[in-house]
């Protein structure tokens, strides 16, 4: 599992109930528990949302970071997708590898890529986690709530 047992511990130990948490992304109770269980993909716009309400980083999350939350987070409602693209594209240059060649790694099309890096729509968070792991580079970091990128282990 990517995320669910690392919400569901916090939100457990913080003793909150998954009804709070769906009210606060605004989606049924079921879907919610759904996304805790990882029997549907969280959106990342709603992993934003909750990292945000339970004072966590998306590393720590991952199980990328022990550290709970970065002295400098940006806890923004909205995800910035300017500086996602430009993050994405500069660690595909760094890396000297294609758009398709990112695709294969991250388990998606190269168009999906092209769209990311456009702007176009918001990373996903399979996409986001195959990357990070792959490139030691922090989620926090490619989603614009931290400045310095950080390395996971």
């Amino acid at each position: 599992m990517i995320y669910g047992n690392k919400i569901k511990y916090i939100r457990e130990r913080n003793n909150i109930k998954e009804k709070q948490i769906a009210e606060i992304l605004n989606i049924s109770r079921s879907l919610y528990c759904d996304y805790e269980k990882e029997n549907k993909t969280i959106p990342t716009k709603h992993l934003n949302t909750i990292c945000n309400y339970l004072n966590v980083s998306f590393d720590y999350i991952f199980n990328f970071e022990n550290t709970k939350q970065y002295r400098k987070c940006h806890k923004t409602e909205k995800l910035d997708l300017n500086i996602i693209r430009k993050r994405l594209k500069e660690l595909r240059k760094d890396h000297k590898i294609t758009q398709e060649e990112l695709g294969k790694i991250a388990g998606c099309s190269y168009g999906t890529i092209a769209g990311y890096e456009i702007g176009r729509y918001l990373i996903s968070i399979p996409v986001l986690y195959k990357i990070c792991k792959k490139y030691n580079i922090s989620a926090d970091y490619l989603l614009g709530r931290i400045e310095i990128n950080k390395k996971i282990s």
